[in-house]
Protein backbone atom coordinates (compact mmCIF):
# COMPACT_ATOMS: atom_id res chain seq x y z
CA UNK A 1 0.00 0.00 0.00
CA UNK A 2 1.33 3.29 -1.23
CA UNK A 3 1.05 6.65 -0.05
CA UNK A 4 -0.95 8.28 -3.39
CA UNK A 5 -2.21 11.55 -2.25
CA UNK A 6 -1.20 14.01 0.46
CA UNK A 7 -4.00 16.84 0.86
CA UNK A 8 -4.91 19.94 3.30
CA UNK A 9 -7.62 21.66 4.75
CA UNK A 10 -8.24 23.81 7.21
CA UNK A 11 -10.87 23.71 10.44
CA UNK A 12 -12.05 26.44 12.65
CA UNK A 13 -13.41 25.52 16.25
CA UNK A 14 -14.63 28.09 18.97
CA UNK A 15 -13.18 27.82 22.23
CA UNK A 16 -15.97 27.55 24.98
CA UNK A 17 -13.49 30.61 26.77
CA UNK A 18 -10.54 32.28 25.74
CA UNK A 19 -7.69 30.54 26.86
CA UNK A 20 -4.90 32.15 28.24
CA UNK A 21 -0.94 31.54 29.64
CA UNK A 22 1.81 33.70 29.88
CA UNK A 23 2.51 33.55 25.76
CA UNK A 24 -0.95 34.36 24.48
CA UNK A 25 -4.57 34.64 24.65
CA UNK A 26 -6.68 32.05 22.09
CA UNK A 27 -10.36 32.29 21.19
CA UNK A 28 -11.02 29.71 18.59
CA UNK A 29 -8.72 26.81 17.42
CA UNK A 30 -7.52 27.18 13.85
CA UNK A 31 -5.84 24.25 12.64
CA UNK A 32 -4.42 22.56 9.04
CA UNK A 33 -5.85 19.04 8.66
CA UNK A 34 -4.07 16.83 6.59
CA UNK A 35 -4.95 13.90 4.71
CA UNK A 36 -2.65 10.70 3.28
CA UNK A 37 -4.76 8.47 1.01
CA UNK A 38 -3.27 5.04 -0.14
CA UNK A 39 -3.26 3.77 -3.73
CA UNK A 40 -6.28 1.33 -2.00
CA UNK A 41 -8.66 4.26 -0.85
CA UNK A 42 -7.62 4.17 2.48
CA UNK A 43 -7.25 7.22 4.20
CA UNK A 44 -5.12 8.62 7.41
CA UNK A 45 -5.52 12.10 9.09
CA UNK A 46 -3.63 14.03 11.25
CA UNK A 47 -3.39 17.88 12.39
CA UNK A 48 -1.02 20.50 12.99
CA UNK A 49 -2.25 23.95 14.96
CA UNK A 50 0.16 27.10 14.19
CA UNK A 51 2.06 28.05 17.50
CA UNK A 52 4.77 30.06 16.67
CA UNK A 53 5.25 31.39 20.18
CA UNK A 54 6.52 27.73 20.78
CA UNK A 55 7.08 25.99 18.16
CA UNK A 56 7.71 29.02 15.42
CA UNK A 57 5.51 27.35 12.64
CA UNK A 58 2.60 29.25 11.28
CA UNK A 59 -0.42 28.77 9.00
CA UNK A 60 1.52 29.42 5.94
CA UNK A 61 4.79 27.76 6.99
CA UNK A 62 3.16 24.52 8.07
CA UNK A 63 1.35 24.88 4.89
CA UNK A 64 4.25 25.27 2.68
CA UNK A 65 6.18 22.60 4.26
CA UNK A 66 3.67 20.01 3.85
CA UNK A 67 2.96 20.85 0.01
CA UNK A 68 6.47 22.07 -1.17
CA UNK A 69 8.90 20.05 1.01
CA UNK A 70 7.56 16.84 2.97
CA UNK A 71 4.44 15.83 0.42
CA UNK A 72 7.53 15.43 -2.88
CA UNK A 73 9.90 13.66 -0.61
CA UNK A 74 7.39 10.67 0.62
CA UNK A 75 5.00 10.38 -2.48
CA UNK A 76 5.08 7.41 -3.54
CA UNK A 77 6.86 5.35 -0.53
CA UNK A 78 5.38 1.97 0.81
CA UNK A 79 2.79 3.32 3.92
CA UNK A 80 4.73 0.14 6.36
CA UNK A 81 8.28 1.36 5.57
CA UNK A 82 7.61 3.85 8.89
CA UNK A 83 11.38 3.99 9.37
CA UNK A 84 12.22 5.21 5.51
CA UNK A 85 9.16 7.69 5.31
CA UNK A 86 10.00 9.34 8.43
CA UNK A 87 14.03 9.82 7.73
CA UNK A 88 12.57 11.60 4.14
CA UNK A 89 10.74 13.73 5.61
CA UNK A 90 13.12 15.08 8.07
CA UNK A 91 15.93 15.26 5.59
CA UNK A 92 13.08 16.94 3.68
CA UNK A 93 12.89 19.89 5.94
CA UNK A 94 14.61 21.38 8.94
CA UNK A 95 12.54 22.42 12.19
CA UNK A 96 8.64 22.55 11.27
CA UNK A 97 7.69 20.06 14.00
CA UNK A 98 3.85 20.70 13.81
CA UNK A 99 3.71 20.28 10.25
CA UNK A 100 5.85 17.07 10.53
CA UNK A 101 3.73 15.98 13.20
CA UNK A 102 0.63 16.08 11.21
CA UNK A 103 2.02 14.20 8.26
CA UNK A 104 3.20 11.78 11.10
CA UNK A 105 0.30 11.37 12.61
CA UNK A 106 -1.33 10.78 9.27
CA UNK A 107 0.78 8.23 8.24
CA UNK A 108 0.69 6.22 11.47
CA UNK A 109 -3.67 6.30 11.39
CA UNK A 110 -3.07 5.00 7.84
CA UNK A 111 -0.69 2.13 8.79
CA UNK A 112 -2.74 0.84 11.73
CA UNK A 113 -5.71 1.00 9.76
CA UNK A 114 -4.66 -1.09 6.99
CA UNK A 115 -3.47 -3.59 10.34
CA UNK A 116 -7.00 -3.50 11.28
CA UNK A 117 -6.06 -2.61 14.97
CA UNK A 118 -6.51 0.59 17.09
CA UNK A 119 -3.16 2.67 16.85
CA UNK A 120 -2.55 2.65 20.95
CA UNK A 121 -2.65 -1.44 20.00
CA UNK A 122 -0.39 -0.98 17.50
CA UNK A 123 2.13 0.99 19.80
CA UNK A 124 2.39 -1.75 22.19
CA UNK A 125 -0.83 -1.81 24.02
CA UNK A 126 -1.07 -0.24 27.65
CA UNK A 127 -4.73 0.90 28.63
CA UNK A 128 -7.42 1.42 27.40
CA UNK A 129 -8.51 4.53 29.02
CA UNK A 130 -6.80 7.25 30.78
CA UNK A 131 -7.48 10.47 32.46
CA UNK A 132 -6.68 14.15 31.46
CA UNK A 133 -6.73 17.17 33.44
CA UNK A 134 -8.31 20.57 32.83
CA UNK A 135 -6.66 23.36 31.84
CA UNK A 136 -7.40 26.67 33.77
CA UNK A 137 -6.30 30.03 31.66
CA UNK A 138 -5.17 32.90 33.45
CA UNK A 139 -7.40 35.35 34.82
CA UNK A 140 -8.48 37.44 37.88
CA UNK A 141 -8.43 35.65 41.07
CA UNK A 142 -12.16 35.59 40.80
CA UNK A 143 -12.31 34.38 37.38
CA UNK A 144 -10.02 31.09 37.95
CA UNK A 145 -11.47 30.51 41.03
CA UNK A 146 -14.78 30.24 39.32
CA UNK A 147 -13.52 28.21 36.39
CA UNK A 148 -11.31 26.05 38.52
CA UNK A 149 -14.61 24.74 40.64
CA UNK A 150 -16.52 24.92 37.08
CA UNK A 151 -14.54 21.78 36.18
CA UNK A 152 -14.56 20.25 39.22
CA UNK A 153 -18.46 20.22 38.73
CA UNK A 154 -17.99 18.46 35.50
CA UNK A 155 -15.87 15.87 37.11
CA UNK A 156 -12.37 17.12 36.93
CA UNK A 157 -10.05 15.71 39.28
CA UNK A 158 -6.65 17.36 38.33
CA UNK A 159 -6.54 20.93 37.14
CA UNK A 160 -3.48 22.74 35.72
CA UNK A 161 -3.57 26.27 36.58
CA UNK A 162 -1.57 28.47 34.25
CA UNK A 163 0.27 31.34 35.87
CA UNK A 164 3.77 33.32 34.85
CA UNK A 165 2.54 36.91 34.84
CA UNK A 166 2.74 38.49 38.12
CA UNK A 167 4.92 36.60 40.85
CA UNK A 168 3.67 36.81 43.78
CA UNK A 169 -0.04 37.18 42.41
CA UNK A 170 0.56 33.83 41.09
CA UNK A 171 0.91 32.47 44.58
CA UNK A 172 -2.08 34.34 45.44
CA UNK A 173 -4.17 32.45 42.40
CA UNK A 174 -2.92 29.24 43.65
CA UNK A 175 -3.81 29.21 47.23
CA UNK A 176 -7.44 30.43 45.96
CA UNK A 177 -7.67 27.60 43.45
CA UNK A 178 -6.74 25.34 45.92
CA UNK A 179 -9.27 26.82 48.90
CA UNK A 180 -12.30 26.72 46.77
CA UNK A 181 -11.49 22.96 45.68
CA UNK A 182 -10.45 21.28 48.67
CA UNK A 183 -7.49 19.39 49.47
CA UNK A 184 -8.40 15.93 47.41
CA UNK A 185 -8.49 17.98 43.88
CA UNK A 186 -4.79 17.45 42.09
CA UNK A 187 -3.39 20.72 41.55
CA UNK A 188 -0.77 21.37 38.50
CA UNK A 189 1.24 25.05 37.94
CA UNK A 190 2.14 26.12 34.57
CA UNK A 191 4.22 28.76 34.19
CA UNK A 192 5.23 28.56 30.71
CA UNK A 193 8.33 30.37 30.75
CA UNK A 194 7.19 33.12 32.85
CA UNK A 195 9.48 33.28 35.78
CA UNK A 196 13.24 34.08 36.38
CA UNK A 197 15.13 30.92 38.04
CA UNK A 198 15.34 33.09 41.11
CA UNK A 199 11.82 34.36 41.10
CA UNK A 200 10.67 31.04 40.26
CA UNK A 201 12.38 29.32 43.62
CA UNK A 202 11.21 32.00 45.47
CA UNK A 203 7.55 31.54 44.15
CA UNK A 204 7.80 27.60 44.40
CA UNK A 205 8.79 27.53 47.99
CA UNK A 206 5.85 29.85 49.11
CA UNK A 207 3.65 27.01 47.47
CA UNK A 208 5.32 24.44 49.69
CA UNK A 209 5.59 26.73 52.62
CA UNK A 210 1.72 27.19 52.23
CA UNK A 211 1.23 23.93 52.19
CA UNK A 212 -0.70 23.86 49.14
CA UNK A 213 0.30 20.25 47.94
CA UNK A 214 1.43 20.96 44.30
CA UNK A 215 1.86 18.10 41.94
CA UNK A 216 4.08 19.48 40.03
CA UNK A 217 5.33 22.77 38.07
CA UNK A 218 5.62 23.05 34.30
CA UNK A 219 8.44 24.97 32.67
CA UNK A 220 9.00 27.41 35.38
CA UNK A 221 11.63 29.68 33.20
CA UNK A 222 12.57 30.37 29.87
CA UNK A 223 12.76 27.07 27.49
CA UNK A 224 16.71 27.58 26.40
CA UNK A 225 17.95 28.37 29.52
CA UNK A 226 18.84 24.52 30.57
CA UNK A 227 21.11 25.97 33.29
CA UNK A 228 17.71 28.15 34.91
CA UNK A 229 15.97 24.90 34.94
CA UNK A 230 18.70 23.09 36.77
CA UNK A 231 18.66 25.74 39.19
CA UNK A 232 15.01 25.39 40.06
CA UNK A 233 14.65 21.24 40.41
CA UNK A 234 18.35 21.69 42.83
CA UNK A 235 16.40 23.99 45.06
CA UNK A 236 12.90 22.95 45.48
CA UNK A 237 11.13 20.08 46.36
CA UNK A 238 7.83 20.04 44.05
CA UNK A 239 8.64 17.78 40.76
CA UNK A 240 9.73 20.38 37.94
CA UNK A 241 8.43 19.28 34.16
CA UNK A 242 10.32 20.55 31.52
CA UNK A 243 8.06 21.24 28.28
CA UNK A 244 9.01 23.31 26.12
CA UNK A 245 12.64 22.65 27.04
CA UNK A 246 12.25 19.16 25.46
CA UNK A 247 11.55 18.94 21.31
CA UNK A 248 13.50 16.21 20.35
CA UNK A 249 15.05 12.94 22.10
CA UNK A 250 18.50 14.81 22.51
CA UNK A 251 16.54 17.14 24.68
CA UNK A 252 15.57 14.88 26.55
CA UNK A 253 18.65 12.93 27.46
CA UNK A 254 20.26 16.60 27.91
CA UNK A 255 17.73 17.09 30.34
CA UNK A 256 18.13 13.96 31.83
CA UNK A 257 21.65 14.10 32.59
CA UNK A 258 21.93 17.72 33.54
CA UNK A 259 18.52 16.54 36.21
CA UNK A 260 17.39 19.83 35.09
CA UNK A 261 13.57 18.54 35.55
CA UNK A 262 12.17 15.91 37.40
CA UNK A 263 9.82 15.03 34.81
CA UNK A 264 8.90 15.28 30.60
CA UNK A 265 6.43 16.16 29.06
CA UNK A 266 6.07 15.42 25.46
CA UNK A 267 3.94 17.03 22.80
CA UNK A 268 3.56 15.65 19.00
CA UNK A 269 3.91 19.18 17.72
CA UNK A 270 7.31 19.42 19.46
CA UNK A 271 8.34 16.11 18.91
CA UNK A 272 7.23 16.25 15.19
CA UNK A 273 5.07 13.78 15.94
CA UNK A 274 4.59 9.74 17.69
CA UNK A 275 7.74 8.81 15.69
CA UNK A 276 10.03 10.95 17.87
CA UNK A 277 7.66 10.37 20.74
CA UNK A 278 8.32 7.22 21.10
CA UNK A 279 12.06 7.81 21.14
CA UNK A 280 11.45 9.99 24.18
CA UNK A 281 9.37 7.49 25.73
CA UNK A 282 12.51 4.66 25.41
CA UNK A 283 15.28 7.00 26.78
CA UNK A 284 12.92 8.37 29.76
CA UNK A 285 12.13 4.34 30.79
CA UNK A 286 15.52 3.52 30.42
CA UNK A 287 16.72 6.23 33.09
CA UNK A 288 13.29 5.62 35.17
CA UNK A 289 12.05 9.31 34.43
CA UNK A 290 8.00 9.83 34.28
CA UNK A 291 6.47 11.43 31.25
CA UNK A 292 2.72 13.57 30.73
CA UNK A 293 1.34 13.60 27.72
CA UNK A 294 0.52 17.45 26.30
CA UNK A 295 -1.31 19.09 23.72
CA UNK A 296 -1.26 22.44 22.08
CA UNK A 297 -4.81 24.16 20.82
CA UNK A 298 -5.69 20.77 18.91
CA UNK A 299 -9.53 19.56 18.19
CA UNK A 300 -10.29 15.87 18.87
CA UNK A 301 -8.46 14.44 16.01
CA UNK A 302 -4.61 15.42 16.68
CA UNK A 303 -5.48 15.17 20.67
CA UNK A 304 -6.67 11.74 19.63
CA UNK A 305 -3.16 10.83 18.11
CA UNK A 306 -1.39 12.04 21.52
CA UNK A 307 -4.52 9.57 23.71
CA UNK A 308 -3.12 6.38 21.69
CA UNK A 309 0.38 7.45 22.46
CA UNK A 310 -0.29 7.95 26.21
CA UNK A 311 -2.58 4.84 26.05
CA UNK A 312 0.11 2.85 25.05
CA UNK A 313 3.21 3.42 27.28
CA UNK A 314 3.36 2.74 30.94
CA UNK A 315 6.20 5.52 30.94
CA UNK A 316 3.28 7.88 30.72
CA UNK A 317 1.40 8.57 34.24
CA UNK A 318 0.35 12.10 33.77
CA UNK A 319 -2.14 13.69 30.97
CA UNK A 320 -2.96 16.88 30.11
CA UNK A 321 -5.19 16.06 26.80
CA UNK A 322 -7.96 18.48 27.41
CA UNK A 323 -8.20 20.14 23.95
CA UNK A 324 -11.56 19.27 23.17
CA UNK A 325 -12.76 20.04 26.53
CA UNK A 326 -11.74 23.24 25.48
CA UNK A 327 -13.53 23.75 22.46
CA UNK A 328 -17.46 24.17 21.71
CA UNK A 329 -18.79 21.90 19.50
CA UNK A 330 -17.08 18.35 18.55
CA UNK A 331 -17.60 18.30 14.37
CA UNK A 332 -15.73 14.68 14.45
CA UNK A 333 -17.30 11.29 14.23
CA UNK A 334 -15.58 8.09 16.09
CA UNK A 335 -12.41 8.12 18.02
CA UNK A 336 -11.13 7.59 21.36
CA UNK A 337 -14.17 8.83 23.62
CA UNK A 338 -13.98 12.15 25.52
CA UNK A 339 -16.42 11.83 28.65
CA UNK A 340 -15.31 14.58 31.24
CA UNK A 341 -11.54 13.92 32.48
CA UNK A 342 -11.83 9.86 31.35
CA UNK A 343 -10.41 9.01 27.09
CA UNK A 344 -11.69 6.15 26.72
CA UNK A 345 -10.18 4.31 23.92
CA UNK A 346 -12.31 1.91 21.10
CA UNK A 347 -11.73 -0.80 18.80
CA UNK A 348 -11.70 1.35 16.01
CA UNK A 349 -8.64 1.23 13.29
CA UNK A 350 -6.05 4.09 13.15
CA UNK A 351 -6.80 6.98 14.95
CA UNK A 352 -10.12 6.01 14.53
CA UNK A 353 -11.65 9.28 13.51
CA UNK A 354 -14.18 8.80 10.51
CA UNK A 355 -15.95 12.01 9.50
CA UNK A 356 -13.52 14.57 9.20
CA UNK A 357 -15.67 17.69 8.03
CA UNK A 358 -12.99 19.56 5.78
CA UNK A 359 -12.48 20.38 2.21
CA UNK A 360 -9.38 19.37 1.11
CA UNK A 361 -7.02 20.46 -1.63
Amino acid sequence: MRIQKIELGEIRIPLVTPFRTALRTVTEIRDIVVRITADDGQAGYGEAPATAVITGDTWGSIETAIREFIAPAILGMDIEDIDGIMRRMQKAILKNTSAKAAVDMAVYDLYARNLGRPLYKVLGGGSDSIETDLTISVNDVSQMVEDALRGVEQGFRILKVKVGKEGKGDVERIQAIRQAVGENVVIRVDANQGWAPKEAVRIIRSLEDKGLDIDLVEQPVNAHDFAGMKFVTANVSTPVLADESVFSSQDAIRIIEERAADLINIKLMKTGGIYEALKICGIAESFGVECMTGCMLESKLAVSAAAHLAAAKGVITRHDLDGPALCSTDPYEGGPVFEGPRIRMTGQPGIGIGKVPVEFR
